[in-house]
């Protein structure tokens, strides 16, 4: 019987996948806070006239 050499490559491809996978999901964002998330806005003020023309 004829034995198939693919089932280890094919593994190693799905560990390696599922490693970066994980690594990419665990690792810190560059945000503040490292919640993951995108930045929060930051409010800038505006100047308000406070006379009517």
């Amino acid at each position: 019987m004829h034995e198939s050499l693919m089932p280890e490559p094919i593994a190693l491809i799905a560990l390696l996948l599922a490693s970066s996978l994980l690594l990419w999901l665990l690792a810190d964002s560059d945000d503040d806070n490292s919640g993951g998330g995108l930045h929060q806005p930051v409010l800038v003020p505006i100047p308000v006239r406070n006379h009517q023309r």
